[in-house]
Parts: structure tokens; sequence; C-alpha cells
């Protein structure tokens, strides 16, 4: 990602860098001032970007004006093990902080840690804050609107007109999940949320996963269970067993928690049923998690990756002009066809 693109040009910083004989980040520091460059260096730099017509942009401006060069991400509290999806948006927002040579400051928010989060955004240490695990109603976009402080969520709250945000469509994506399922004869479905507290905390994608599924189960006639489970595969194992315990006739599970699904595959096996011969899985999930587990796991990718590039990007504009309309990206990416989900076979009771 180029943050300094030209606006009368589309020249990047990496182009300069090359055409100067000086690596990336010293034409960064020449240009923002954030580092000291030698004069003969600077001089080589400005030669090359008078000659391209290079015209820093107004986010790169805001940049140099700014007075810290570091963006806050908040996390959710570091007493939580981090999902698989969660990590993709942390190096991602870190990966391209760097990129467009910004500094992250990272504090986990939440309980004990609210502290930490005042203390990130009252003090100044940042020019703006990419907001992670955003509730229908949540205190921090309050906090962070009030005092005028650019920001961008990863996740929306209730009122998604109220702020910058990227986010996974979650309903949409269950939704496919109980529809794939339908398609191959499955008419018993259960939905794997993540924790009671996250989800009774008003948790976005919790509640998103529960609209869609609802939806598509009336859409299809089907009869489906709806369970929270923790963030572990502990809890996957406990989960899976009592919906094999108390819902005759599941065969199969569609979910967005993939700390716990590894679990439910070991509650699976041990009870005499194979994936996907006797029962199926569909999640939303990251890909790596997906690709690696055994079978690999018939999921909607999530593009960690790419949404937390763009949360940046959207900071960046944010900090440039605090004014903007506020901007949104909503993603559903299909779901890629593995080894964990096939046509419904009659499943026995346990005995």
């Amino acid at each position: 990602m180029s943050v300094e693109s030209g606006e009368e040009r589309q020249v990047s910083i990496g182009e300069i860098a090359r055409r100067s004989g000086v690596a990336r980040s010293t034409v960064s520091y020449a240009l923002s001032g954030k580092r000291a460059v030698s004069e003969e260096t600077r001089r080589r730099i400005q030669a090359v970007i008078d000659e391209l017509g290079y015209r820093p942009n107004a986010a790169a401006k805001a940049l140099k004006e700014g007075r810290t060069h570091t963006i806050g991400l908040v996390i959710p509290p570091a007493s939580q093990r981090l999902t698989d999806v969660q990590l993709g948006f942390v190096a991602s927002v870190i990966d391209a902080a760097a990129s467009a040579d910004l500094d992250v400051l990272v504090s986990p928010s939440g309980g004990e840690h609210d502290r930490s989060f005042e203390r990130v955004v009252s003090g100044r240490r940042v020019d703006g804050v990419v907001l992670m695990e955003i509730r229908l109603e949540d205190d921090r976009v309050t906090r962070l609107r009030k005092m005028g402080l650019p920001f961008v969520g990863i996740g929306r709250t209730a009122r998604p007109e109220e702020m910058s945000w990227v986010d996974i469509d979650y309903d949409t994506l269950i939704a496919r999940c109980v529809h794939h399922l339908a398609d191959l004869g499955h008419r018993h479905i259960a939905l794997v949320n993540r924790s009671t507290e996250l989800v009774a905390a008003g948790y976005g994608p919790g509640h998103r996963a529960q609209a869609g599924f609802t939806r598509a189960m009336a859409e299809r006639g089907l009869r489906g269970v709806q369970v929270c489970c923790a963030d572990d595969a502990q809890s996957g194992v406990s989960c899976a067993e009592r919906l094999l315990a108390e819902t005759p006739g599941l065969t199969a599970i569609a979910t967005i928690n993939e700390a716990a699904i590894p679990g439910m595959y070991r509650a699976l096996s041990q009870a005499g049923l194979q994936i996907p011969r006797d029962f199926s899985i569909a999640a939303v999930a990251a890909r790596y998690l997906a690709e690696n587990l055994h079978p690999p796991l018939t999921a909607s990718d999530v593009p960690a990756d790419e949404l937390g590039a763009h949360a940046v990007e959207l900071l960046i504009q944010r900090i440039a002009d605090p004014a903007a309309p506020y901007r949104h990206l909503l993603v559903a990416p299909p779901i890629s066809l593995r080894e964990t989900t096939a046509p419904a076979r009659p499943r026995e009771p346990l005995t």
C-alpha cells in the first residue's frame, strides 16, 4: 500500500527510493522529517522527486504534520487468547502501518485494561486508533467520538453510520453456511457461537451470526439449535458432546468460533463419527486454520490481511481530514469447499 502517492502522477515511495538508490524508509524520513537524513541524500531524493513531479497527497501531509507518527491498535484483553482471525488483523495492521512509516502502539481494552485504553487515547500518544472487537453498543466508540480522535473500527456498532469501519458480513456468511449444508440434505443444524459472555455483552459478530442463522433456517424450513461456546479447544469438545447428546438427528454445525473447532473435531471422533461422512462442519474462519486442520475445513475464509491494511488506509485518510465522510467496507468472501461437508447421512442415537 502506497500512502504517499502523487496527486498529479501515481508515483510511489518505492519508485523514488529505487531511482535515488536508497531505502524506502530513507525516503519516508526525508519527507516526514521524522529522522535525520544527510544533506547529500536529501538532495538526491529531492532531485528524483522534482524529476518525477511527485506531490505528497493530503494524507502524507497530515502525517508529516502529526505529533507522534504513531497509531494505536486496541485489541481484546490480554487474558484472552487471540483467535487466528484476530492475530491476522493485528499482523496486517502492523505491516500496513510499517509500510506507511508509522509506529503502532498496541493496547488491550476491557475490564482491568480500561486504564490502558484511556492512557492511549487521552494522552495524545497516537494520531489515531484502529479499534478491534466492536460491540453493538461500545463505550470506546463513544469516548473516541467525544474526544475527536480519528479512529477506524474493525467491526461496527448498531449504528454503522457513526464511524468508519471495515467488517466481515457474518450475517450473510453464516446464512451461506446453512444454505450450503441444506443443499447437501442436512435438516438438523446447530450454530456454535462465541462465548456466552461475549454475546451477552453485545459482541457484533455473535449477534449477526445469530440473525443469519435464524433467517436461513426459516427460509429452508429446517430445525436448528443455537449454543454459545468458550474460545478454546476443550470447550469445543464439551460443546459438541452436549450437542450430540441433547439433539437427536443433528448432522451438521455452522460456526464462527474457530478456536473451538479442533475440540469439535475431537469430540466427533471420540463419538465414532467421521467427518464428513457422518457429520459436516462449515465455518467462518481464518484460511490458515482452515487449510491446516485435518480434514481441511470448509469455510468462508476471512481476508484479515486485506481488511487490516484497509483499516490503516482509512485511518490515515481520517487523520488527514477528520471532517471527511465516514467510509465503510463490508466483505463476504465465498465459501471455500474443502473436506468437512458432504451429503447428510442419518445419525444413529448415542448409546
